[in-house]
């Protein structure tokens, strides 16, 4: 095996063609800065700038997603607010309207109790007014009786005046 390898022979490399691709290498990059270097230098900045467009866009819908985010929140924190606010003024609603209703029936009973009372009183009256009536006239008929039997006029008149204060009386015994 032979170890003697010589690397410029393999590539060929001699100063003077180092020099020639250097200086040809030299007249491209001038005649591309002169022809073409404005517009890789535009479509360079071009890109740059639709690139930060992007992120700058990007950011911002970042930015406004933050924002609609937190107006959900307090969106869904003012109506369970609201829900929670109802409920409360429908218990209270209730409660008052409960409270009313057994009012107006303790007081529509209170009425229908004093209403009987006052017609069992009536009655009471009647009857009793209707009693005396009757009193008085057995009183008349016992008195005619009495005055047909001859019994003085002040007496009879004593009999039936007593007879007429003490009808109806507990008092009273016939």
């Amino acid at each position: 095996m032979n170890l003697d390898f010589d690397i410029y022979a393999y590539l060929r490399l001699s100063p003077t063609d180092v020099i020639i691709v250097c200086i040809s290498t030299f007249l491209l990059v001038i005649f591309a800065k002169r022809f073409f270097w404005d517009k890789v230098l535009a479509f360079l900045d071009a890109r740059k700038a639709a690139i930060q467009a992007d992120i700058d866009s990007g950011a911002k819908q970042r930015m406004e997603g933050e924002a609609y985010k937190e107006q959900y929140e307090k969106r869904l924190a003012d109506a369970s607010k609201e829900a929670h606010e109802l409920i409360e003024t429908a218990k209270a609603n209730a409660a008052n309207e409960k409270r009313e209703l057994l009012y107006a029936a303790k007081n529509e009973a209170d009425n229908m109790k004093a209403k009987a009372l006052a017609d069992i009183e009536r009655e009471k009256s009647a009857a009793q007014d209707e009693m005396k009536q009757a009193i008085v006239n057995v009183a008349f008929e016992a008195a005619k009786q009495i005055v047909d039997k001859e019994i003085d006029e002040k007496t009879h008149q004593r009999y039936v005046d007593e007879f007429i204060e003490h009808a109806g009386d507990e008092t009273w015994q016939a």
